[in-house]
């Protein structure tokens, strides 16, 4: 009897496993936090910064935010007194003197910029310009630089108290001279001209840097019309 032997031939293929590097596997969950650490960063930035990167008004109020005072313009010039003075002896005025002095002045215009609220800002965003309208602005005393100032005085005999006295009343009316030459058309509207620009500038470049591009400012003071278009 003849045994029948089957041959049974049986594919043994080796089972592929793919092990992925350890490294690769560590560094997930470090991804997973950077990327949280980024999301919360952003968000942080949108809550605090981005709402007012998106206020124009609020960046040119930022940029006044720590000057309650700007000086804008400086004028110097020479102011002319004379004064007499006349001095009696028994009665009789026998001691006539004057005196005449050039004596240099300076004023400085300033901004009050603590008035400068929200209400004194227009943002149009179809124009990319901001209107912005200033407070008079406010004349400093005169500053007489007396050592500087050339004196004539006239007189057979000025006493001591005589040129106390005329050098007085022309520093007084030096001062008061000083004044209303500050006041002088011609002098504050170049004060005006020079705080318009001095505006300008502290608010042209604050915006380009946050993003607004070329804008627009234009500056008026209190009463001034607002200009066309």
């Amino acid at each position: 009897m003849e045994n029948d032997l089957t041959t049974r031939e049986t594919d043994l293929q080796p089972t592929v496993v793919r092990e992925q590097p350890l490294a690769r596997t560590q560094a997930v969950p470090w991804l997973i936090v950077i990327l949280l650490l980024a999301a919360v960063a952003w968000l942080g930035w949108r809550a605090f910064f981005h709402k007012e990167e998106g206020d124009p008004v609020g960046r040119a109020m930022l940029a006044f935010e720590k000057q309650n005072s700007l000086t804008v313009f400086s004028s110097r010039f020479e102011v002319v007194a004379e004064s007499e003075d006349t001095r009696g002896v028994l009665g009789v005025d026998l001691l006539k003197s004057r005196q005449a002095a050039i004596i240099p002045a300076t004023v400085e215009y300033r901004l009050d910029l603590s008035t400068m609220d929200r209400d004194r800002f227009e943002w149009d965003a179809d124009k990319e310009r901001l209107d912005v309208v200033l407070p008079a602005l406010r004349i400093s005393r005169p500053n007489l630089d007396e050592a500087q100032q050339k004196v004539f005085t006239e007189g057979s005999w000025v006493t001591r108290d005589a040129s106390s006295d005329l050098a007085r009343n022309n520093s007084l009316q030096a001062e008061r001279k000083a004044a209303a030459f500050a006041k002088n058309p011609q002098v504050l509207s170049m004060a005006k001209s020079a705080a318009k620009e001095a505006v300008r500038q502290n608010l042209a470049i604050p915006l380009q840097i946050a993003g607004y591009g070329d804008v627009k400012v234009e500056v008026r003071f209190d009463g001034e019309p607002k200009p066309a278009g």
